[in-house]
């Protein structure tokens, strides 16, 4: 992974007072363009080929300009532009997914957040470690030969929800299991799925105060999964299974939700207890993330994932959220992220947001 060292070295020779935003043209790229520009910062679009046409219908977000690859994987020949450009990386997860993870730990562009969180996150094995350290409540992992009851099998990475399936037996596992990618069994926890989308910033003093920095819950969502949301009005699970449907669990839209306020305390709780066991552990997670809960009938809180950059969950509050509405009138995650790297570059500590 390239060093802090390496990105200070770069900084030096960029304008901070003429900063670009750049993205990948997914995922969330229409919001943090229109962010950006909110906030007076010029734009970057990453595309393969033409940019896309679907840009002209959004003048708002439309980036100040493209530049074009043959494959996302070939980002890093264009990082000497990016750099004469003052361009500043916003990740996400298809830019992540898209790129591969090897050759985003070693981008030589300055980067929104701390990218040593990407070892933590994308391997399950290590989440599950970093959150159980913080106290975070998790689904109970099972071993394959153990499976008496429903249980959900995931791959490890992020692939929008793709490759995930539920077993209830050992001899439904052994059917669907590919062997060759690795995997984790947990618990199938019954309840109403909840995206918590969160920023932390370690410039910001006033507000929810951690140990360094603040803490800003901006918005949640629900995710729409097909084809497992609408599936169950073919029939019952029994007759699914007997037609030889299966579930599956694509992510391929979002809903809005909010919760029970009483529930507040224990949704900054969780938030809270996540990001000082980073700071522990790598230094920290900068910026925008996403516990990915299940809230049960007793009103108890089961964090099953964590996504430590920005959700496209979050495109629903391109103006805003009921939460986020709190803070400041219009407030999108996009946005905010735009007003953390200004905050820093104004301050002079734009390599303690960058990576």
């Amino acid at each position: 992974m390239i060093t802090k060292k390496q990105i200070s070295d770069i900084l030096k020779d960029y304008n901070t007072d003429d900063l670009a935003i750049a993205t990948v043209c997914s995922h969330t790229s229409l919001q943090i363009f229109h962010g950006a520009r909110k906030e007076g910062l010029k734009t970057i679009g990453i595309c393969i080929g033409e940019p896309p046409r679907f840009y002209d219908a959004y003048p708002l977000a439309k980036p100040d300009e493209f530049i074009s690859v043959d494959s996302y994987k070939n980002i890093p020949d264009i990082a000497p532009l990016l750099r004469q450009k003052n361009a500043i990386i916003i990740p996400h997860g298809s830019f992540v997914e898209y790129m591969g993870a090897e050759k985003f730990l070693d981008l030589e562009v300055p980067t929104f957040g701390n990218r040593a969180v990407l070892n933590w996150e994308s391997d399950r094995t290590k989440e599950r470690e970093w959150l159980e350290g913080a106290g975070i409540h998790m689904p109970r992992l099972v071993e394959p030969e153990d499976i008496h009851g429903p249980v959900m099998v995931k791959y490890h990475g992020a692939k929008g929800g793709r490759g995930f399936f539920i077993a209830k037996n050992y001899e439904e596992f052994l059917k669907n299991i590919d062997e060759s990618e690795k995997y984790t069994v947990q618990e199938f926890i019954v309840g109403t799925r909840y995206y918590l989308h969160f920023f932390y910033s370690p410039l910001k003093q006033e507000g929810y105060r951690l140990s360094n920095g603040t803490l800003e819950m901006l918005s949640m969502d629900r995710r729409v999964e097909s084809n497992a949301d609408e599936i169950f009005r073919l029939g019952s699970p029994k007759e699914l299974e007997e037609s030889n449907v299966q579930p599956t669990y694509v992510v391929t839209g979002n809903i809005p939700l909010v919760a029970r306020e009483s529930l507040m305390p224990k949704i900054f709780s969780l938030g809270e207890q996540v990001v000082e066991e980073s700071l522990k552990l790598f230094g920290g997670m900068i910026g925008s993330f996403c516990l990915e809960t299940v809230f049960t009938d007793q009103l108890e809180i089961k964090v099953f994932e964590i996504s430590a950059r920005i959700v496209a969950g979050t495109n629903i509050y391109t103006n805003g959220s009921p939460y986020s509405d709190f803070i400041e009138e219009g407030l999108s995650t996009g946005k905010r992220i735009s007003q953390e790297v200004k905050r820093a570059a104004e301050q002079e500590k734009l390599e303690v947001i960058l990576s």
